[in-house]
């Protein structure tokens, strides 16, 4: 299980401090499929990331019960100074897995042929979402967590992301993303961070009749 017990994330800004999570509470059991909703700014991509560990919230406590990804549409955990093969090849030490059965996967997912053997700082946005998704997919995460991740490259690309995604039937995952088709497609349930704060409702419907009110 993933439990997330009063957690509270603020920013400092000018005049004061700026709250962006307030108590937020959650708990995701193993093949949960949840969705976060919340308007641009209401702290959606600070949780994901704090989830992730790659933020330090402020207070509350988190216990990682199963193996969670980092956020799929964050590219900021790939050293842009590596290459392709070599950011692939350091995620494989870091996890303890064998690079080789990585490699294949990512390279026959990508399709970024020879770009693998050049540094990641000089991909485009798409390239990179692709071999940040690849990498998700290639590890055996018991969590998903996905940022607007599903929309990297073109629509021939999208439809292999949302494959993959409908073959890890029993992974969890945690949602971010404004695509209601993406959610509905793949959530159970969805909450709405607003405010700060993290509202849930008996139906999916009632999640985005609040949303998009």
């Amino acid at each position: 299980m993933l439990q997330i017990e009063r957690l509270t994330k603020s920013y400092p800004i000018k005049g004061g401090t700026l709250r962006v999570l307030n108590d937020i509470n959650l708990n995701i059991e193993p093949g949960e499929k949840v969705a976060i909703l919340g308007r641009n700014g209401a702290g959606k991509s600070t949780l994901i990331r704090i989830i992730g560990d790659l933020e330090t919230p402020d207070s509350g406590n988190i216990t990682r019960g199963m193996s969670i990804s980092w956020p799929l549409g964050y590219s900021g955990g790939m050293q842009g100074s590596l290459t392709g093969y070599d950011n692939i090849a350091f995620l494989c030490r870091v996890y303890g897995v064998d690079q080789s059965p990585v490699a294949d996967y990512v390279r026959s997912f990508t399709e970024l042929g020879r770009f693998l053997k050049e540094p990641v700082k000089t991909y485009s946005a798409g390239m990179k979402g692709r071999l940040n998704f690849a990498l998700s997919m290639a590890f055996d995460f018991d969590c998903l967590l996905i940022d607007e991740g599903l929309t990297a490259g073109d629509s021939r690309f999208a439809d292999r992301c949302h494959q993959a995604l409908e073959a890890k039937k029993d992974c969890a995952i945690l949602m971010v993303a404004h695509a209601q088709e993406s959610i509905r497609q793949f959530c159970q349930k969805a909450y709405v961070l607003e405010a700060g704060s993290l509202l849930s409702f008996n139906s999916m419907d009632d999640a985005y009749h609040h949303y998009n009110a």
